[in-house]
């Protein structure tokens, strides 16, 4: 059998880039937890899930906006069990989810948050990050693309029958985030109070 050699893999041009990277960069060390303390992080995902022990939850996803630590995620389990449900209320209305159907829709972006972060010792000595509690601090504006086809189309007027486009998301950030975050039609559109 005849193993594959680096041109197999790579295209043309590529491996004198890939040498010169191999050369000149040093390993990177091995990620440890971040250290205890608070945080503004932003949600990057929010997504259904299921822990090893089968327990079902929503994994919410966060990312580091400022400081040394900037860039860095840290993940805030969510459990959909009957014991955990006060908790799990609790996180997800600070969100606007309110209804079980809307943990399978995806989360507005921008969620920016204050998290405090706390450092906690596994049984077989493992470090890891648990989230002790989070509030949301404000809806960031989506980065701008430049290159992005500009909408110059009209709005058809309402009293000629056309459908009118869902509220404009830019207006809709520009408000103050707790009030958002804890009305659903927000966060899930206004159609989601029924169910999906």
């Amino acid at each position: 059998m005849n193993r594959k050699r680096l041109s197999d893999i790579l295209r043309n041009g590529e491996r004198n880039a890939i040498a010169s990277a191999w050369k000149n960069t040093e390993a990177a060390g091995e990620l440890t937890p971040l250290p205890a303390g608070t945080y503004v992080a932003r949600i990057v995902s929010g997504e259904l899930a299921t822990a090893k022990s089968g327990t079902p939850g929503y994994k919410l996803t966060f990312k580091v906006l400022e400081g040394e630590y900037a860039g860095r995620q840290f993940w805030h389990d969510i459990w959909l069990t009957i014991v955990a449900m006060p908790m799990a209320k609790r996180d997800l209305g600070k969100l606007g989810i309110t209804s079980l159907e809307q943990l399978e829709q995806p989360l507005p972006p921008g969620i920016r948050c204050v998290v405090k972060l706390a450092l906690r010792r596994g049984d077989d000595g493992t470090e890891y990050n648990r989230v002790r509690s989070f509030d949301v601090l404000s809806i960031d504006h989506p980065e701008q693309d430049a290159f992005a086809p500009v909408d110059n189309h009209p709005v058809p007027d309402a009293g000629d029958g056309a459908i009118q486009p869902e509220a404009d998301s830019t207006a809709i950030q520009d408000r103050a985030a707790p009030e958002l975050l804890g009305d659903a039609s927000f966060a899930f559109g206004a159609n989601t109070k029924g169910g999906v």
